[in-house]
């Protein structure tokens, strides 16, 4: 059967907020409000806090979760999660942000069931998708996808995709308004797709958009895209904590 770990990076380091992991939010450390949420993944066996920081990896193990402490120059989260990945026996790895404190198990089990159903293993990787207002598509700071019939990413990009041409008005009825879809950033990798991403040189679409998923579409490896309506908070600066708190009490957290 399929094993499945949780690897959630924690560095600590931040430069718009910096150690923002261990801020306390509603008394709890940030990182343990996503290490608790990630515990709840029914399929998951372990979850591990990836993190350059003996400080963060022991507020980690104070409240009961796995830590592994790791180097502090990786360029980024997916290479700090294949360096606890390679030591684990566990055909897939779940890349959890350390500053999602409202994730939850539906969620994740959401995701984690896709690969771990019959035929499952045909996946290479799985990510998150959730619809967009049309309103909010010209947003750069929304990372917007658009799917093929399968529901498989064709491309990720900051800018309103699809594009919608003008058409005159009498014929424009004859051409349906396009779903937006707004990529949320979790995912599930195929443990040998992940060795072969963190491998791959960085792609000119990858570096042009900011986009790290791209490098896996120009190299033919398929992303997989899952609705959720799980509204997503991440705590990016500290202007998003009373956001973040007030929906967490809404949610009797």
């Amino acid at each position: 059967m399929s094993k499945l770990a949780i690897i959630i990076p924690a560095r600590k380091g931040s430069s718009r907020f910096p150690a923002k992991v261990l801020h306390p939010i509603l008394g709890k450390p940030l990182v343990v409000w996503v290490a608790e949420g990630a515990s709840q993944c029914s399929y998951a066996d372990r979850v591990i806090v990836a993190t350059d920081d003996e400080g963060v990896a022991q507020t980690v193990r104070d409240a009961g979760y796995e830590a592994m402490l790791t180097r502090d120059d990786h360029p980024s989260g997916t290479d700090r999660i294949w360096e606890v990945a390679e030591s684990l026996d566990h055909d897939w790895i779940l890349n959890l942000q350390g500053d999602e404190p409202l994730i939850n198990g539906e969620v994740l089990d959401s995701m984690a069931e896709i690969v771990m159903s019959d035929g499952g293993s045909d996946n290479e990787i799985v990510t998150l998708v959730r619809e967009l207002e049309a309103s909010e598509v010209s947003d750069a700071n929304r990372v917007k996808v658009v799917l093929d019939q399968s529901g498989n990413a064709l491309y990720f990009s900051r800018a309103p995709i699809p594009h919608v041409k003008r058409r005159p008005v009498e014929v424009r009825d004859k051409f349906p308004s396009p779903k937006y879809w707004l990529h949320v950033g979790l995912y599930l990798y195929r443990r040998d797709i992940l060795e072969r991403f963190i491998s791959l040189p960085q792609t000119t679409l990858e570096l042009n958009e900011g986009l790290e998923q791209l490098r896996a579409l120009e190299n033919g490896i398929s992303i997989k895209c899952v609705e959720t309506k799980h509204e997503f908070l991440g705590v990016d600066t500290s202007a998003d904590l009373p956001r973040v708190e007030a929906a967490l009490r809404a949610k009797g957290k």
